[in-house]
């Protein structure tokens, strides 16, 4: 397994957002995360991304113990995360945010002297069409739909060629079509890297991903392919009294 979190356990006070769960992610899988409102679905990512610290349990990346680490870490050993609230560089343009997110690990001196620049441009082109992006290199981030700079800071989370990519609710106020889009430019991705997802749109997620996990209050209520979620008794149970 990539990616094993067994008994997590995040409490804020008095609230219990996560008791006991577990997640396993193989290579090349799409991994969905669903779940009503408040089961918990953000929180879990964010455990396992570094962004908050379980109260109990442990994550374990590449047989890692990374319970401990920083975000900064995580990244390091293989990890990328894109959070729903969209953080592209808006002044800068689209070829640029790119470039920095492929800098980011680059030694002063090179940034300094611009050779990593020159050295990137055939990457930083590939990058933009697999997302078709590569006709708004030169337009400012800012001016791109909201669909668009979605699509942009995917391809910036995968910059750093990582293991695992955490995508949260990535559709979040995207059109239908742009929803669909998605769909196609992220089901190749897994053929390089896993991929978690936490989704609301049920459509699009039962469509990309090979398991999924869903969560209610808290807790895991079923793991599975798509066909057997689809057909799980506490799984509908859920959805048509909670969602």
């Amino acid at each position: 397994m990539l990616l094993e979190a067994s008994g997590i356990g995040k409490s804020f006070g008095q609230l219990r957002a996560l008791d006991d769960v577990d997640l396993a992610v193989s290579t090349d899988e799409i991994h969905g995360l669903i779940g009503p409102n408040g089961s918990g679905k953000s929180t879990l990512l964010k455990c396992i991304a570094g962004a908050e610290r379980p109260s109990q349990g442990r994550v374990l990346f590449a047989g890692r113990d990374i319970t401990a680490l920083p975000p900064s870490e995580r990244a390091r050993a293989g990890m990328s995360i894109k959070f729903q609230i969209t953080s592209v560089m808006p002044a800068l343009s689209v070829y640029d945010n790119v470039l920095l997110a492929l800098q980011a690990h680059d030694r002063l001196r090179d940034l300094l002297t611009s050779r990593t620049r020159r050295g990137l441009d055939t990457q930083i082109t590939e990058m933009l069409a697999a997302f078709r992006l590569d006709r708004r290199a030169a337009a400012l981030a800012g001016e791109l739909s909201h669909g668009e700079q979605q699509w942009l800071e995917i391809a910036m989370a995968l910059a750093t060629a990582p293991r695992l990519l955490l995508l949260d609710e990535p559709t979040a106020g995207m059109s239908l079509e742009e929803r669909r889009v998605t769909g196609t430019l992220l089901r190749p991705i897994k053929a390089r890297c896993a991929i978690v997802i936490v989704e609301h749109d049920l459509d699009f997620i039962r469509d990309i991903c090979d398991v999924l996990t869903v969560l209610d209050q808290g807790r895991v209520i079923a793991s599975g392919s798509v066909a057997e979620i689809q057909v799980n008794a506490s799984v509908q149970e859920v959805y048509l009294t909670r969602v």
